[in-house]
């Protein structure tokens, strides 16, 4: 049976728990295959990877592959019950193995780039995160009348799984939220692990959204160097490389990356969020966590 698909939005983000196998997905005509013949039709790649569509390139590490644009669209929609979103660029798995992606236990990271122009570091080290963590908690609580209003479980910030960290250096961005899922009448409905790594260019920043269940917590924290360490923009697209008498510079910093919320009032609705991991299938949320707005949610299916 499938769960209901919720709302499209934002961007992306998720979280899983696979209580069973899938046995069978429909493709784009609406006719079945089985999970096996689907995922022989995918092409999990090694070694160096090149992103044209972000001008950059992954530099996977021993024991992952990538899935191009077309088959991770393709997990995403057909294996996982998701909308079409034809922004998303690949997906990083921990395993050469194209099984990997109907195990319960694997975890994944979806890869995006966002044009939005130069965004300024220089507010990085002033940036306050207990304090922001606390607007985010206000934030998300605010949103949620409407969300169960929409017949949606309310969320719950517990806190930061990860604080953010900035690294000057290398201009890369990450951090993690745990968060909680409350049914109508206040019973739990499951608990996600949002891992979000943004890595600054020139012209935009590559946005590595993980997908993870809140107890490889532990596992995902460790192998985040990893994966944070795999993308780098080609030369002539780098942070460095910015010129600030023709390049365009983006109206936020990195507080607003990390925000997401903040950022959404700034026009970005559609391009920056939350990776949310659900309890039960693979359930990727988006949502802006200042002004209870909506993002994207992204299902899997049930066997």
């Amino acid at each position: 049976m499938l769960r209901k698909t919720l709302l499209p939005a934002m961007a992306l983000l998720a979280a899983f728990v696979l209580s069973a196998p899938i046995a069978a997905m429909a493709d784009e005509s609406g006719s079945h295959t089985s999970a096996e013949a689907f995922v022989a039709s995918l092409h999990p790649v090694t070694g160096e990877v090149s992103l044209p569509g972000a001008q950059a390139t992954l530099k996977l590490a021993h024991g992952y592959s990538f899935l191009s644009a077309a088959d991770a669209q393709r997990v995403l929609t057909q294996a996982w019950g998701n909308p079409p979103d034809t922004s998303v660029l690949g997906m990083i798995i921990p395993s050469t193995d194209a099984h990997a992606v109907l195990d319960e236990k694997t975890w994944a990271v979806v890869v995006t780039f966002v044009d939005e122009g130069y965004v300024s570091d220089k507010d990085a080290a002033k940036i306050d995160y207990d304090d922001m963590l606390k607007d985010l908690k206000k934030g998300t609580d605010e949103g949620n009348a409407e969300r169960l209003k929409e017949g949606y479980p309310a969320i719950e910030l517990v806190g930061w799984a990860e604080p953010p960290h900035y690294d000057e250096a290398t201009h890369k961005l990450y951090w993690a939220r745990d968060l909680k899922f409350k049914k109508a009448d206040g019973s739990p409905d499951g608990q996600s692990l949002n891992y979000a790594i943004r890595v600054l260019g020139r012209k935009g920043y590559l946005s590595l959204n993980a997908v993870a269940p809140i107890d490889q917590l532990a596992q995902v924290r460790a192998e985040m160097p990893d994966v944070v360490a795999m993308a780098e923009f080609n030369p002539g697209e780098r942070y460095a490389d910015y010129n600030a008498s023709t390049d365009k510079a983006a109206a936020y910093g990195i507080a607003a990356l990390v925000a997401g919320g903040i950022a959404a009032k700034a026009g970005l609705f559609a391009k920056l969020g939350i990776m949310l991991l659900a309890f039960k299938k693979v359930v990727v949320i988006g949502i802006a966590a200042i002004g209870g707005l909506f993002a994207k949610l992204f299902k899997k299916k049930q066997a």
